[in-house]
This record gives structure tokens, sequence and C-alpha cells, in this order.
């Protein structure tokens, strides 16, 4: 998103994290827990217009997204979650998620069975089971 001319703050704890990014990555590199309100603060996140939490924590990734969403009024947050039935619970409570266990799960499945890729949407349930135990 820097390289579109889109202002980017990542937070890590971390700082070795950081020498990762390319070397044009033009945004601000903080070093903190993004479930610290004083650290979010230090990142502006009041003023963003959107969040993104991809920790390898679904915890902290759902209470920093809720923390820039309620306290700091951010629009658009989005929470990487592990967890297929969590992803599941906290989208369906308005905390846009990606679930990435059910994305990958379901390319696998379609290139095994030599299918096309479908939607993104198509994979957000991949896995989960019914009220009666079958899977959708």
């Amino acid at each position: 998103m820097s390289r579109e001319g889109h202002d980017v703050t990542i937070i890590d704890q971390n700082s070795d994290s950081f020498r990762r990014l390319a070397p044009d990555y033009s945004g601000k590199k903080i070093t903190g827990n993004g479930i610290d309100e004083d650290v979010l603060r230090r990142a502006a996140v009041d003023q963003a217009d959107a969040f993104v939490a991809v920790t390898n924590g679904d915890n902290r990734n759902i209470m920093s997204v809720q923390m820039a969403k309620v306290r700091f009024n951010v629009r658009k947050v989005v929470a990487r979650i592990y967890d297929p039935n969590r992803a599941y619970a906290y989208a369906e409570l308005g905390i846009e998620t990606i679930c990435t266990t059910c994305i990958g799960a379901g390319l696998i499945t379609d290139m095994i069975l030599g299918r096309s890729f479908g939607e993104m949407n198509n994979y957000a349930r991949f896995g989960l089971r019914d009220e009666e135990g079958r899977n959708e």
C-alpha cells in the first residue's frame, strides 16, 4: 500500500522484523505492542482510514482491531484469524476477519480436485460445521 502512495504505519514488537520490509517502504515503523493504547496513539490510529491486525495471535488481533474501531473510531478494521470458528463468530459480530486457514484449505482442495479457484468469499466458511455437525 505504501507503493501506491498510502500512508502506512507498521507496529511490531520486534524491531528486527522491520528488516523484512521492502527497501522502498516509505511508511513509519513503530516498535511496540498493538494492544497498547499509547503505542496506538503514537501510530496515530485516531487518524487512520483503516487498521489491519496480522500478528500470529488471534486474541491479540481481535483485541487490537476492537480498540481501533471502538476507542479510535477507525471505520475499516480487519483481523487475520487462524481459527475458522473464531473468524466466523467475530465476523457475525461485525468485525471483518480473514481466515487464512480457510482460504488455504479451500485453495488446496481446488488445486487437488483440478477446479478453478473460486471467489474469496467461497472460502470464508470452508471447513466449518453446521448445527448438526456437517461440514458446510
